[in-house]
């Protein structure tokens, strides 16, 4: 039995971390694809690019709050079927992935750092909160929000086996960290060119072309065919 309740522990977390907030938030309110400029990448930091800060902030407290929610329910609730640690690893493990593979979304999801964040203050809230830290601090010196990123991917394992202890927790936050920084390549060559986008960078999302737009451009193409042709008679006159 207490297998089964694992078994739908994990899938109901994998089911929540599949929720693409990004994309969810983005629609609601009015806003293009955060899949379609930018980065391309279902997150917080691309959204941003959007303007619209408020729909930036409500996508990475979703995004963290679907990947804590979960683990949250397993530690304050599971004992009593059964599911011990192993099983928090799992869920967490899962809700991780859901958001990297969104099964809602054609499994093309974001990076993970906030649900990750998320998952690792529900783990624990001491090791949240000093891979949280680690993150601004690099944030804050270095305007890149995947270095920043990067460094705390690295440092959360160490931060849980010197200070805590190894187990399925470690486990689980390994794996989570080499996930995050395999799909951080992109980032890590643009940052060894000296291409990568810095925090606040003015790189929008594409405006939506409105009717006067349309019109505009559609003058202007007959425009040229017009002067275009014009230009041929001339020559051959």
């Amino acid at each position: 039995m207490e297998t089964l309740y694992t078994v739908a522990a994990v899938i109901a977390a994998y089911l929540i971390g599949s929720l693409s907030f990004a994309v969810i938030v983005s629609r609601a309110m009015g806003l293009n694809d955060p899949r379609s400029y930018g980065s391309g990448n279902p997150g917080a930091t691309n959204v941003l690019r959007s303007g619209n800060k408020t729909a930036a902030i409500l996508t990475l407290l979703l995004d963290a709050l679907k990947g804590y929610v979960p683990v949250l329910l397993v530690v304050l609730f599971g004992a009593r079927f059964g599911l011990r640690e192993g099983t928090v690893a799992l869920v967490g493990l899962a809700a991780f992935v859901g958001h990297l593979w969104p099964v809602f979304f054609r499994f093309q999801g974001g990076k993970g750092v906030a649900t990750a964040a998320g998952v690792l203050l529900a783990f624990n809230p001491w090791l949240g909160a000093a891979t949280l830290l680690t993150w601004i601090i690099i944030a804050g010196f270095f305007r890149y929000s995947s270095l920043a990123a990067l460094v705390a991917a690295v440092f959360a394992p160490f931060y849980q086996l010197l200070i805590w202890d190894g187990g399925p927790l470690a486990g689980a936050i390994v794996v989570m960290s080499l996930l995050l920084v395999w799909r951080h390549l992109p980032n890590i060559q643009k940052l060894i060119a000296g291409t990568e986008s810095k925090l606040g960078s003015k790189k929008k999302a594409p405006a939506q072309a409105g009717p006067a737009d349309q019109a505009a451009r559609h003058a202007a193409k007959h425009a040229h065919k017009h002067s275009h042709k014009h230009s041929d008679h001339g020559a051959k006159s």
